[in-house]
């Protein structure tokens, strides 16, 4: 059986290109609920330092569809929204945030390794 940050590196990697999910999301998809969405950005930032390079960390955003960006990651962050087609508006907001949305159907499915979306 995986530890919660393990399933959390592991459904935060299975968020699909082109689409965003939230903090809340992966935490309650990760088993928990959404007050441990707050350790969600330790838990990548552990497994990034530890070597998982390949987190899509621009894929997570608040729940009100605003994105984390600072001064030394804009402009990648900016360039891999541009590819994937994401829209962020002026306000570093997602601009069609309940579309791209992705949702995690099934936490019990997401333990055992069978992803469902949308």
């Amino acid at each position: 059986m995986q530890t919660f940050s393990e399933r959390v590196v592991r459904i935060a990697l299975s968020i699909p290109r082109g689409r965003v999910t939230t903090y809340g999301r992966i935490a309650r998809a990760s088993g928990d609920g959404t007050l441990a969405s707050r350790s969600i950005t330790g838990i990548l930032g552990k497994a990034y330092d530890n070597g998982e390079k390949t987190i899509p960390f621009h894929r997570i955003v608040y729940t009100d569809g605003h994105i984390w960006i600072d001064d030394i990651h804009h402009k990648e962050r900016m360039h891999l929204y541009e590819k994937e087609g994401i829209s962020v508006n002026e306000k570093n907001k997602i601009k069609n945030f309940k579309e791209i949305l992705f949702e995690f159907k099934s936490p019990t499915s997401l333990r055992s390794g069978i992803f469902k979306c949308c």
